[in-house]
C-alpha cells in the first residue's frame, strides 16, 4: 500500500515538472519571436532558379498580417503548438514510466501474489470416513474401494469425448454432460461420471487415453456394509452435504459441497470424528476456470474409527429373530406374527446399548450415491410399515403390565400395599360402583392375591384397588393429586433417556393438567377421573413409553441407578490408539426404600421361576432372569406384545426390552424373543458366540399381506 502511494506521488511530481518545463519553453519561445515581430521578408533568393515573376517582384512588400498574427509568419503559430504538444507528451510518458516503475519494482510482489491467486486454484479432494465397529472390533461399516471415472469440467465442451464416454460407460449423453457441468463440488473439482465401473471399460479408457483427454480413472471409497442392514438404525447412513449443513457447520470442521456427511445414527452423531481431512490439489486454471495442469497434490486423511457398544453377534440374533417371527415367508410382512417390532438390550452397569434392533429395517447401502425415488417411496408407506422408523427410541406405545412394577413401588411408598396385604380377584372389578366394570385379563379371576402374586400373575384387580386408594386419598387431600405419577416419573418416564443419537421421543405420563390441556376443545372429556387412574396404573389409557425407556427403567430396578444409555464406546485413530472414550453416567438414583426394591425384584424373579411356561423357556436357554410381561391394547389394532427382563438375577448385567406391534401376548410372543437375545448376550460374553455366527441382514422389500385377525383377548 505504501509503495503504491509513493509511486502515485512520484508520478504526480513528474507531471508537474513536465508541465512547468513545457510552459517555460513556450514562454521563452514566445518572447524571442516577439522581439523580431517587425522584420519584413521582401526578397527571395533565386540563385539557380528560373522565374517568371516580373522584375519588380523582388521589391513587393509582404503584409505581416497575412500570417495570422501581427508580426509573425504562418510557421510561427505551428511551432508553438508543437512545443506545447511535445511538453504534454513528455509529461504523459513520464507519468507512465513512473507508474510502470511503481508496478514493476515497488509493488511487484503484491501483483505477483494477485496473479498467482488468479492462476492457481486449490481444490479439495474428499477424505475416506472412519470405520465403525462393534464393541469387540467386528467391522459393521467399512469403506469399499471402487473404480471411478472422473473428468475435468471443460470436457463438456468436447462433443466427441462426451459421445465416447457415453458409448463406453453406457450412460446417455445428456447425463454425461449434466454430470460434467455439475459444480456442486467446486468449479475446478473433477466431476464424477460413474462409480463401480467394469474393469473392461476401465481398461479401454486407459488404453485409448489420447481419445479421452481430461478423463481420468481414480480409486475412490464409498461406504460398505459387510452385514447388510445389520444395526441400520443404530449406525445410520450418509448422504451428500446440503447447503444448510454447510451454513451451520460446527467450529473447526472443513465442510464443502460434494462431501458425504452422516444423516442419522452414529454416522450423524459423531460425524466430525468419522470425517477425515480433505486432500488438496493446487491446479493451474485459465480465465474460463478450466484446469490446465496440477501444481501439487496432498492426499486426504481417513477419519477416526468408532467403536460402538453394540454386540454384533447378539444384534444378528435379535434381527433374525424379529424377521423370522414377522416375515418368515418370502420376506413378506403378514406371513408370521405381528407387523413390526423392536428389541433393545442395555448393559445395566454402564448404559452401553448392546442391541438396538428394528423390524422392518432398511439397507444403508441404498443411500450410497443417493437413494432412488422408488426406494424412498417404498420406505415411507403404511404397507411397508415405515422401515426408516427407529421404533426402539421413536415408537411410543402403551407400557401395559410392565408398568405394574413401578405402580407396586408407588403403592409400597404410600402404604397402599405391603407384603402381607391380600386382595380378592374375581375376574372383574367395579370399585367405583358405577356399573362400568373393568375386567382382569384372567376373566375367571386369580382368587386371593398378595402383592408378590399380583405381580407374578399380573393381576389387574390388585392394581385397580391400589389405584382407587390413590384416588380416594388425593380426593381427601391427604396426598397430592399426582402422587402416583410422581412415583412413576422417578424412573424418568415422560423424559428422553439421552441416548447419543437423534430421534428419541419423550413418551407420556398423563396428569390432570395434561388431560385438561389435551381436551381443551372437548370440555366434557377434560376432567381427570378415577378411571384414568385405574387405566394408568396398569399401563393403559393415556400412558406412552418407548422400548428404550423401559430398558433404562428396569435397569434402575435391577441396580438402583438410572444410567444414561449410549452407543459410543470409544474413538481410535488409525494406529489403534484410543483418543476419545465414553464415560458412563448415572443420571439419577430413584428415592426408593431398599426393602421396597427387594420386594419388587423378588416378584419379578417369580414371573420367571413361578410361571411354568416361562420357567421352562428360560431354563432351556440357561438364563436366570427377572422379568415382566405385558399385553397392550391399542384402539383399532390387535394387541401389542411387551416384555422386559434383566439377568443374571443375582448380579444383573443386561436388560432386554421387547415390543411387537399387533403381535399378541407378551408372555407368548415377547418372552421367547427376550430369552433368546439375553442368552445370546451372555454367550457372547463367554466367547461362545462370535463373528463366525453372524450373517447378512436384508433390508425391507416392502412386501405385505394383511394378516388374519385374531380373536384372542389379553393374556397378561
Amino acid at each position: 500500500m505504501a509503495a503504491a502511494i509513493l509511486a502515485a506521488v512520484i508520478a504526480a511530481l513528474v507531471v508537474a515538472v513536465a508541465i512547468f518545463v513545457g510552459v517555460r519553453l513556450y514562454s521563452n519561445y514566445a518572447s524571442t519571436h516577439t522581439k523580431n515581430s517587425g522584420r519584413m521578408v521582401n526578397t527571395v533568393s533565386s540563385v539557380g532558379v528560373a522565374s517568371s515573376l516580373p522584375e519588380n517582384a523582388g521589391s513587393m512588400p509582404v503584409d505581416p498580417s497575412d500570417a495570422g498574427l501581427p508580426g509573425k509568419t504562418p510557421a510561427d503559430g505551428l511551432k508553438s503548438r508543437f512545443t506545447v504538444m511535445a511538453a504534454a507528451t513528455a509529461a504523459i510518458f513520464g507519468a507512465l514510466v513512473f507508474k510502470l516503475f511503481g508496478m514493476q519494482i515497488l509493488s511487484s510482489n503484491d501483483y505477483k501474489t494477485a496473479a498467482d491467486d488468479n492462476r492457481y486454484t486449490t481444490v479439495s479432494t474428499p477424505a475416506p470416513r472412519g470405520f465403525i465397529y462393534d464393541r469387540t472390533g467386528i467391522p459393521l461399516v467399512k469403506n469399499r474401494s471402487c473404480l471411478t471415472v472422473c473428468a475435468e469440467g471443460d470436457v463438456a465442451d468436447n462433443a466427441d469425448v462426451v459421445g465416447r464416454l457415453s458409448a463406453v460407460l453406457g450412460i446417455p449423453r445428456n447425463i454425461i454432460r449434466q454430470r460434467l457441468q455439475d459444480t456442486t463440488a467446486g468449479a475446478q473439482s473433477k466431476r464424477v461420471l460413474a462409480s463401480d465401473v467394469r474393469l473392461r471399460d476401465i481398461a479401454f479408457i486407459r488404453e485409448h487415453s489420447d481419445a479421452f483427454p481430461g478423463v481420468t480413472v481414480e480409486t475412490r471409497t464409498v461406504r460398505d456394509y459387510p452385514y447388510g442392514a445389520l444395526a441400520a438404525h443404530a449406525l445410520g447412513y450418509t448422504g451428500s452435504v446440503g447447503q444448510e449443513e454447510i451454513v451451520n457447520v460446527s467450529k473447526g470442521r472443513d465442510l464443502q459441497l460434494g462431501d458425504d456427511v452422516g444423516k442419522s445414527g452414529v454416522e450423524a452423531a459423531y460425524d466430525d470424528l468419522l470425517a477425515g481431512d480433505h486432500g488438496q490439489r493446487v491446479v493451474v486454471a485459465d480465465a474460463d476456470g478450466n484446469v490446465r495442469s496440477v501444481k501439487s497434490e496432498t492426499q486426504p486423511v481417513r477419519g477416526s474409527n468408532l467403536y460402538t457398544t453394540i454386540c454384533g453377534p447378539a444384534q444378528y440374533v435379535a434381527e433374525k429373530a424379529l424377521h423370522d417371527l414377522i416375515a418368515p415367508e418370502d420376506d413378506t410382512i403378514g406371513t408370521g406374527t405381528g407387523k413390526a417390532g423392536c428389541i433393545v438390550a442395555m448393559n445395566v452397569k454402564d448404559g452401553g446399548i448392546a442391541v438396538l434392533a428394528n423390524f422392518p429395517t432398511y439397507s444403508p447401502s441404498n443411500f450410497v450415491g443417493g437413494i432412488s425415488q422408488s426406494v424412498w417411496d417404498m420406505y415411507n408407506t403404511e404397507e411397508s410399515q415405515y422401515p426408516l422408523l427407529n421404533r426402539a427410541i421413536a415408537g411410543a406405545y402403551p407400557s401395559a403390565s410392565t408398568m405394574k412394577a413401578f405402580s407396586a413401588l408407588a403403592g409400597l411408598k404410600y402404604g397402599f400395599a405391603d407384603e402381607k396385604k391380600v386382595w380378592e380377584c374375581g375376574g372383574s372389578w367395579d370399585g367405583w360402583g358405577s356399573g362400568d366394570i373393568q375386567k382382569c385379563w384372567e376373566h375367571s379371576g386369580h382368587g386371593e392375591q398378595t402383592l408378590y402374586w399380583g405381580l407374578v400373575n399380573s393381576c389387574d384387580v390388585v392394581f385397580y384397588e391400589i389405584a382407587k386408594d390413590f384416588w380416594d386419598a388425593s380426593q381427601e387431600g391427604k396426598i397430592p393429586a399426582t402422587a402416583l405419577q410422581d412415583e412413576i416419573k422417578k424412573f424418568n418416564f415422560g423424559l428422553p433417556t439421552g441416548l447419543d443419537i437423534s430421534g428419541e421421543v419423550a413418551g407420556r405420563v398423563p396428569t390432570p393438567e395434561w388431560k385438561k390441556e389435551y381436551f381443551k376443545d372437548v370440555p366434557e372429556e377434560s376432567l381427570w377421573r378415577g378411571g384414568d387412574m385405574t387405566n394408568m396404573i396398569i399401563g393403559q389409557g393415556y400412558v406412552l413409553v418407548t422400548p428404550i425407556q423401559l430398558a433404562v427403567a428396569y435397569g434402575a430396578i435391577a441396580t438402583g441407578n438410572i444410567m444414561k444409555p449410549h452407543l459410543l464406546q470409544d474413538i481410535r485413530n488409525e494406529q489403534g490408539d484410543v483418543v476419545v472414550s465414553y464415560k458412563p453416567e448415572v443420571v439419577g438414583t430413584p428415592d426408593v426404600e431398599p426393602d421396597h426394591l427387594r420386594q419388587v425384584r423378588e416378584a419379578l424373579h417369580g414371573v420367571i421361576v413361578d410361571n411354568w411356561d416361562k420357567s421352562v423357556l428360560f431354563e432351556e436357554y440357561g438364563v436366570d432372569a427377572a422379568a415382566k410381561t405385558g399385553t397392550a391394547e391399542v384402539a383399532g389394532k390387535e394387541d401389542f406384545a411387551v416384555f422386559v427382563c434383566y439377568a443374571p438375577y443375582d448380579d444383573p448385567k443386561y436388560v432386554v426390552s421387547v415390543m411387537v406391534e399387533e403381535g399378541g401376548g407378551g408372555s407368548s410372543v415377547g418372552a421367547p424373543l427376550g430369552a433368546q437375545v439375553m442368552s445370546a448376550l451372555l454367550a457372547a460374553d463367554r466367547g461362545e458366540l462370535t463373528s463366525a455366527d453372524m450373517g447378512r441382514i436384508a433390508g425391507s422389500t416392502g412386501k405385505y399381506i394383511e394378516p388374519e385377525k385374531k380373536e384372542e383377548g389379553r393374556t397378561d
